[in-house]
């Protein structure tokens, strides 16, 4: 009788334990074990995924980034100390001028094109006139080239000014797109309008990453051009150094006219 009360009793409990099991209760509770389960982090974005979220307008901004590292490798070959001082042309310049033989030292000079052999070309064309001549020559040629080497770092201040304002136009236009999400739905979701809006934000960091650096080399090779063309100068003279003396040494000294002395 006692074992038989007992397996009664074990048989109720194993049917509430399992009808519990099966209780709106039950499935409460193991929702709830689910969401203490840690969330999903964000999602990643990788290059690939930005350049889709950019869009048109990105592709034009990754386009300007290729035209700057084109611009970049191209002063690094063109602004260099040996690129526009070739070695050992100022010295034989300078012995051609001292023996008197301007012509050998033209034909150096066109042999190696570059910044220190226009100046120097420039001025051996003039010879025949003095050195006053001979040195306003080579202060035009230098303006001249310096200039042409400044138009081209213009184009780095282009870059860096139309990057931030096309990432901004890109901005612009897709927080449009976002928000006439309200003019389709009464009450539209955070979670609908959070996609359009990062999207929008992409094309202002492709700018900014365009445009910090193309302003910083401008920076670089703005000065690295001034002290350049401000020592090719300096040699450009030193080269017609014995020119100089031999000028000053040929002028013939122009005496003071006297006046007549009275005698009393």
């Amino acid at each position: 009788m006692p074992w038989s009360t007992g397996g009664r009793l074990g048989r109720t409990a194993g049917l509430l334990a399992l009808a519990c099991g099966f209780s709106p209760v039950a499935g409460f509770a193991q929702e709830a074990a689910q969401g203490a389960a840690p969330a999903a982090g964000p999602r990643q974005l990788d290059i690939w995924a930005l350049l889709e979220a950019g869009g048109t307008i990105g592709w034009i901004i990754m386009a300007l980034s290729v035209a700057m590292i084109a611009l970049i490798i191209e002063q690094l070959l063109m602004v260099r100390r040996n690129t526009m001082m070739p070695p050992g042309l100022a010295e034989e310049v300078h012995q051609s001028i001292t023996a008197g033989q301007y012509k050998p030292a033209e034909q150096k000079c066109r042999e190696s094109p570059s910044f220190l052999a226009y100046v120097l070309g420039a001025g051996l064309c003039e010879v025949n006139l003095g050195y006053p001549a001979v040195e306003k020559a080579m202060e035009d040629a230098s303006l001249q080239q310096a200039a042409r080497l400044f138009r081209k770092l213009e184009y780095f201040t282009v870059i860096g000014t139309i990057a931030p304002m096309l990432g901004l136009l890109g901005t612009v236009w897709g927080m449009i797109l976002a928000f006439m999400e309200f003019e389709a739905k009464a009450n539209p979701q955070v979670s609908e309008l959070a996609p359009g809006i990062y999207r929008a934000l992409v094309t202002t960091l492709q700018g900014l990453c365009v445009a910090i650096p193309a302003l910083g080399a401008f920076a670089i090779f703005r000065n690295r051009v001034d002290e350049l063309v401000a020592e090719t100068t300096l040699v450009a003279e030193q080269v017609f150094s014995t020119f100089k003396r031999a000028g000053a040494v040929r002028k013939p000294r122009v005496e003071p006219p006297r006046g007549e002395i009275k005698t009393p």
